[in-house]
């Protein structure tokens, strides 16, 4: 599968990389050795050896170098072979391995695995989950997804599922057949859901503390190319013309392809100050978004990339239903940008 390289893509959070350890992961069907200098810069470098191809992570750390555990080679930060512990000492010019531009920011490393060296601004807004934002952070997740990041991005664009899958926690009955108005904004993808004097779901109604009162409640989607995700969602009152200083919060989803068939999927959420939440409540509300990612939608997804397995989603022949709109407009879309960025490296070859 090819993937869309030139873009900024969420490798982990950022307290997974410390200084004198080493944090590995797949990106992009690509093998990253993470580490940090001792002056806390974090550094990512192809995870294989090019002597016998060992991965780099199962050596050690000696200072701001990595040390292959298998033959002693030494890689400094830029990714260059600078210590060959046999014979004369010589370095050939091939023992190097390619380091990545990296930026720490959002409480997220960040990668950029294509040409150049990216422009950060192209990394998108997620202030509000920093600790100065003027919001309430909820704990960040990370969950391993058996599926194709697409799949996980069409759940995300496509939030009619929560009246089933998630019904009682993020949804409710009244739900099915809500309004949904897709649009597109530049780049982005938005995808917006109203759904006016329903039963309260019980993630909001500890938010809003109606008492199961009915609400009205709205979705509002944005997807940010290639992988990344900004919900607006909440409930007010029914009738009520504004949302209020609770009741509503900011879910941050972030996808990055580990390879073809599975996901790296990172979530947190910001709540507006108005929130009202126990300590006790607070660790329910992240318990409960980790239990409807977790325990509800991977499986479903895991079994989703399962039964199609290797073929072509297109080539599946899928019905499509109105509910389909923004999750078509997206796969288009990609299309695009990787057609775009082919003959980009075409042209270069020239």
């Amino acid at each position: 599968m090819n993937f869309i390289r030139n873009a900024w893509y969420v490798a982990c959070w950022s307290a997974e990389v410390k200084v004198g350890a080493m944090f590995n992961r797949r990106l992009l069907d690509e093998p990253i050795v993470f580490f940090r200098k001792q002056d806390g810069a974090a550094v990512a470098l192809q995870d294989r050896c090019p002597h016998r191809f060992i991965p780099l992570h199962l050596g050690t750390i000696r200072g701001d170098r990595i040390e292959c555990g298998y033959h002693g080679l030494q890689f400094d930060c830029s990714g260059s072979c600078v210590k060959n512990p046999h014979g004369d000492g010589k370095i050939p010019a091939a023992a190097k391995v390619r380091s990545y531009p990296l930026q720490d920011k959002h409480g997220m490393l960040w990668i950029w695995m294509g040409d150049g060296d990216g422009s950060t601004t192209q990394i998108p807004d997620y202030s509000m989950i920093e600790p100065d934002s003027g919001y309430l952070t909820s704990t960040g997740g990370y969950i391993h997804i058996k599926a194709n990041y697409e799949l996980m991005a069409e759940n995300l664009l496509d939030l009619s599922h929560i009246t089933y899958l998630h019904d009682g926690l993020l949804g409710s009955p009244e739900q099915a057949g809500a309004d949904q108005v897709v649009k597109d904004h530049g780049t982005e993808i938005h995808c917006n859901r109203w759904m006016p004097d329903i039963s309260v779901p019980g993630v909001f109604d500890m938010l809003y503390k109606r008492d199961g009162k009915k609400v009205d409640m709205w979705t509002n989607m944005r997807w940010l190319p290639p992988s990344c995700f900004v919900l607006d969602s909440g409930v007010r009152k029914a009738g009520l013309a504004e949302r209020e200083d609770h009741g509503w919060y900011y879910g941050v989803h972030i996808l990055t392809p580990e390879g073809p068939l599975t996901t790296h999927y990172h979530f947190a959420a910001a709540l507006p100050l108005g929130t009202s939440l126990t300590p006790e409540e607070a660790a329910k509300f992240a318990e409960m978004r980790r239990y409807a990612f977790q325990e509800q939608d991977k499986p479903i997804l895991d079994a989703q990339q399962a039964a199609i397995g290797n073929n072509n989603f297109w080539d599946m022949k899928p019905v499509l239903l109105s509910i389909d709109a923004g999750p078509v407009r997206m796969r288009r879309s990609l299309e695009r940008m990787l057609l775009a960025e082919q003959k980009q490296k075409e042209d270069a070859t020239k």
